[in-house]
């Protein structure tokens, strides 16, 4: 081994978006709230994101340019700079070319392929050229940075700088993997003369997966919650992958994801209309009848307000609830939604909508403070996942004292302990099948809680909001990870 080293070790997160720069997922909160987590528990840490047009004014007037280079890809040689802006303690710096990242939305572009292959390759060249991002660890997330492992191996191990750094890849959902035509191989990353790298990266014969090379490359593979971990070897989950998965099941870590606990925070939440504390809950009773007058629902403290706050895909299991909307709203139950996603989930929640009058409302649309609002007022938050890898809507409803209804999957099983009348344990309900008539069944149980003992209720809202959701949680175990991969560097 090594001479052992006494220092912090460092860590390069990178990552296609970022909160508050840019986000269009999960990713986004995980990328700005982990490495802040991370240098908090004794990390040195930066993030490196594109430098996208749709980054605000406010944060891109005050960058910093540190550096600017060609980055090599395939044939071209592709101008890359490199800026600098320090937010709530964390180093961000943004890969910077305006061709590739000044448009209007983050993804969805024909050369989406090319303009990641250039952010991941920029990554490598940025640790080689830029001495303040030199790292021990670099941590890779989601297609659009999973060349980067790859092209560390093949690239750059002549570098003194680049040869011992290592490499980790967290999914946050397999579904996407980064497919596109074989030319890329040749005509973007230059690798076509490589065999081995040309065969991990294909996934068929005309075809490449840049997911399945990064999960073949780096030396560790994490994602975003130990249920989720297990799903990923499983064929009904694994998305075509699940081989790869089980083959490296030695070095697959699943850490459940974290949520800004002063982001979501009852207690000091200046969008609601009365704080409330698991010690002292009747601000949520106002924030109750507020939401109901401001969506138009019928204002009713005895009416269980259901919630559902997020993307309106067939992921989220909307064709449960669609199935069995006349059963639950035939019981005298209210349901709020807020979101966007597929046209036919929208038009299927608008026709609910004028359907079942003052008690039910969608929200077609993205609304960060009518989030907020939902999650304080709600009694219970409806989540009936067809699969979920981690889940941050049912963290944030617990936080707010909002029992959610899930289905047992991913995250979702990991971080919510099922109702037991017996023993008055437990933070929220969940069913275990894709079936709507047993979802129902789930949700209908709680409202009898919820219209029938509300000793219990109020308990089960008190064990909920005591969950500890924060990053710091996580931190410790992405730490205990890196230093697996580095152990002769000891923290100081």
């Amino acid at each position: 081994m090594a001479d052992r080293v006494r220092r912090k070790i460092r860590i390069l997160f990178a990552a296609s978006e970022a909160v508050p720069f840019a986000k269009t997922g999960g990713l986004g909160d995980v990328a700005g709230s982990l490495p802040r987590a991370l240098k908090a528990a004794g990390a040195k840490v930066a993030v490196i994101v594109p430098k996208y047009g749709t980054i605000p004014e406010q944060y891109t007037d005050k960058m910093k340019h540190v550096a600017d280079f060609y980055v090599p890809l395939s044939w071209r040689n592709v101008y890359c700079g490199i800026e600098k802006f320090t937010y709530q303690g964390v180093d961000f710096y943004f890969v910077d070319n305006e061709a590739y990242f000044k448009r209007d939305a983050l993804y969805g572009y024909f050369d989406d392929g090319e303009r990641f292959a250039f952010f991941s390759k920029a990554i490598c060249e940025a640790i080689e050229k830029v001495p303040e991002l030199e790292c021990d660890v670099l941590h890779c997330n989601d297609w659009q940075t999973a060349l980067a492992p790859i092209f560390l191996r093949e690239f750059y191990q002549g570098s003194d700088v680049c040869r011992n750094v290592r490499t980790v890849f967290t999914i946050h959902n397999v579904k996407f993997q980064g497919q596109f035509s074989d030319k890329v191989l040749q005509e973007v990353l230059g690798l076509d003369g490589i065999p081995a790298a040309a065969g991990q990266l294909r996934s068929d014969g005309q075809s490449i997966n840049y997911m399945k090379g990064a999960l073949l490359y780096s030396d560790t593979i994490s994602t975003v919650s130990p249920t989720y971990a297990r799903e990923l070897q499983m064929p009904f989950y694994g998305e075509g992958l699940d081989g790869i998965f089980r083959d490296r099941s030695w070095c697959l870590h699943g850490i459940l994801n974290g949520i800004d606990t002063d982001a979501w925070n009852p207690e000091t939440d200046k969008t609601v209309k009365a704080p409330f504390s698991a010690d002292d809950l009747s601000g949520k009773a106002q924030d109750k009848a507020a939401l109901q007058e401001e969506l138009g629902l019928r204002v009713d403290p005895e009416r269980p307000l259901v919630v559902m706050v997020g993307r309106l895909t067939n992921q989220k299991g909307l064709g449960l609830v669609r199935y069995g909307m006349e059963r639950i709203m035939s019981n005298g139950v209210q349901m709020a939604i807020l979101g966007t996603g597929d046209a036919d989930q929208e038009e299927a929640f608008r026709y609910f909508d004028g359907k079942y009058g003052d008690m039910l409302t969608a929200r077609i649309a993205f609304d960060g403070a009518l989030a907020h609002r939902m999650y304080a007022a709600g009694d219970m938050l409806l989540m009936p996942s067809e699969f979920e890898p981690c889940g941050l809507a049912q963290m944030i409803a617990m936080r707010y004292g909002t029992l959610p209804v899930v289905r047992e999957t991913g995250g979702l099983a990991d971080s919510v302990i099922p109702y037991n009348k017996y023993t008055g344990e437990g933070t929220g309900f969940a069913f275990t099948n894709m079936n709507a008539d047993e979802m129902t069944n789930c949700l209908l149980d709680a409202c009898e809680v919820f219209w029938n003992d509300q000793d219990a209720w109020q308990q089960l809202q008190r064990q909920a909001m005591a969950v500890d959701f924060s990053w710091k949680r996580a931190a410790g175990d992405y730490l205990a990870m890196y230093h697996d991969l580095h152990p002769e560097i000891v923290q100081r």
